[in-house]
C-alpha cells in the first residue's frame, strides 16, 4: 500500500512538473527572443538559446524613456484606482442581492444579467461618455468606460456570498447591535479574501491589459498607458515595414528590429503581472474557515 502511494505521488509529481514546463516554456521563450539579434531571429526563427545576443529591441524602446516611464506610471495608478474602486462596488452592489430580505433582489439581478447578454453599442457609449459624462482626456476614461463595473463579477460574488456565508452569522452580529456597514466591512470581506483577490486580479489584468480606452477617450499622448505606447510603437513599425513610407523611412525600418521589438514589448507589457501575481496566488488556496456562529 505504501508502495502504491509512493508511485502514485512520483506519477502526479512528473505530471504536474510537465504542466510547469508547458507553461514556463513560453515566457522563457519569449524572453530569449527578445534578446536575440535581429537578423540572427529572421534567419534561424525562434530558440531558447539565442545564438548572437543583442539588446537592441530594449535599447531602441527605452530611447523614449521618459514616455515609458510615464505610461508605466498611468497605467499604475490607473489599475491600483480602478481595481480599488471596481472591487469595492462590485462588493457592494452583489452583498444586498445576496441578501433574501432585499425586496426586488430576483429583477435587480434579472437587470445584472442582461448586461452580459447586451449593450448599447460603441457609439452611444461613447456619445454617453463624452458627451454626458466630458470623461475625454482625463483618467477617469481609463477607469470608467467597459471596466469599473461588470455583470460577470457581480453574479460571481453574489454566488459566493450566498453560498459560503452562514446566515446564522449575519444574524448573530446584528444580534450583537451590528449594522449592514459593519457586518460587510468586519464579518463578510474578511471572509471573503479568496474570492476578493480572485476578482482583483482579473480586474487588475483588464485594467494593466487595456489600451482600447486610450484608443478610444484619450488624444493627449501625456495619459497614454504603458499598453497603449506600446501599441502605438507597434503600429508604427508596421507602417515603416509596410513598404508604403518614404525611402528614408524605410532605409530606417530595414535597420530596426521589428520582430526582437514585438517581443521586448511583450516582455515590458507582462513582467509587472508576472512579479505580482505570487502575492495572490496564496488566496486561491487558501480555504475559507467560517467560525464564530452563535447556535
Amino acid at each position: 500500500m505504501v508502495t502504491k502511494n509512493k508511485t502514485g505521488q512520483v506519477i502526479l509529481n512528473i505530471v504536474f512538473i510537465l504542466l510547469v514546463i508547458i507553461a514556463v516554456a513560453p515566457f522563457l521563450l519569449l524572453l530569449a527572443s527578445s534578446l536575440t539579434d535581429e537578423a540572427s531571429l529572421v534567419q534561424n526563427g525562434y530558440n531558447f538559446f539565442p545564438k548572437k545576443f543583442s539588446i537592441e529591441s530594449y535599447l531602441y524602446l527605452f530611447k523614449s524613456g521618459t514616455k515609458i516611464m510615464r505610461g508605466y506610471g498611468i497605467t499604475v495608478l490607473v489599475t491600483a484606482v480602478g481595481t480599488t474602486l471596481s472591487v469595492l462596488f462590485t462588493v457592494m452592489f452583489a452583498y444586498p442581492l445576496s441578501r433574501k430580505e432585499l425586496p426586488h433582489r430576483f429583477a435587480v439581478s434579472f437587470f445584472v444579467f442582461f448586461t452580459m447578454l447586451f449593450n448599447g453599442g460603441l457609439i452611444p457609449t461613447y456619445m454617453m461618455w463624452t458627451q454626458n459624462f466630458h470623461i475625454k482626456n482625463t483618467l477617469w476614461a481609463l477607469i470608467f468606460p467597459g471596466l469599473l463595473m461588470n455583470g460577470f463579477y457581480i453574479i460571481m460574488m453574489r454566488s459566493f456570498f450566498t453560498s459560503s456565508i452562514p446566515d446564522a452569522l449575519i444574524e448573530a452580529a446584528r444580534i450583537d447591535g451590528a449594522g449592514e456597514y459593519g457586518i460587510l466591512f468586519k464579518i463578510v470581506m474578511p471572509l471573503s479574501k479568496p474570492m476578493l483577490a480572485t476578482i482583483s486580479l482579473m480586474v487588475g489584468l483588464g485594467y494593466w491589459n487595456d489600451w482600447v480606452n486610450s484608443l478610444y477617450y484619450v488624444t493627449d499622448e501625456k495619459l497614454f498607458s504603458i499598453q497603449a505606447i506600446l501599441n502605438t510603437i507597434i503600429t508604427n513599425i508596421q507602417f515603416l515595414t509596410s513598404g508604403q513610407s518614404t525611402a528614408v523611412q524605410s532605409t530606417a525600418a530595414s535597420a530596426m528590429p521589428s520582430v526582437g521589438i514585438r517581443m521586448a514589448i511583450a516582455v515590458i507589457g507582462v513582467l509587472p503581472i508576472l512579479c505580482i501575481y505570487p502575492f495572490f496566488q496564496k488566496y486561491f488556496v487558501k480555504g475559507i474557515v467560517v467560525g464564530g456562529v452563535k447556535g
